[in-house]
């Protein structure tokens, strides 16, 4: 392991596993549910909810925290990530919580523990940007959307 992140478990996130990866090769941190055993979160076809996760993280500066989604809850409910990736900044303290759409046909039900998404940590690259009069020609120019024969 080459970075070290410090967390904090809330009160509803008590007996919940911490963030893990599923396998050594995993990119990414299982995200669970932080809600009451007996609360239910249910979201409809086409809305979305947020879900608290019972997590606080301090990340190293020049690192971001990414929110993904679960290709399982994809693949066979049609519930994904709405602002996918989302970012967790290195600076932000907050609880993390993530923001699930429902595009399947029938309602989803999340339930305490249930894995709703995966949290990548990578390395943030800050740059400066320079405003100039042109840019640098290219093969592709200004060709938009499928300009690349997709």
């Amino acid at each position: 392991m080459g970075v070290s992140v410090s967390f904090v478990r809330l009160p509803h996130a008590e007996g919940l596993p911490a963030p893990a990866y599923a396998t050594s090769e995993a990119a990414g941190l299982d995200l669970s549910a932080a809600i009451g055993e007996k609360e239910k979160i249910t979201i409809e076809n086409g809305k979305w909810a947020l879900v608290p996760t019972g997590l606080k993280l301090h990340l190293p500066s020049g690192f971001e925290g990414q929110v993904r989604p679960r290709s399982g809850l994809a693949l066979k409910h049609g519930v994904t990530v709405l602002n996918a990736p989302g970012t967790i900044d290195a600076d932000y303290r907050g609880e993390v919580g993530v923001v699930l759409v429902n595009h399947g046909a029938d309602p989803f039900t999340v339930v305490r523990g249930m894995r709703i998404a995966q949290l990548v940590i990578a390395p943030v690259t800050r740059v400066e940007l320079v405003e100039v009069e042109t840019l640098a020609a290219t093969d592709r120019n200004t060709g938009g959307y499928g300009s690349t024969g997709v």
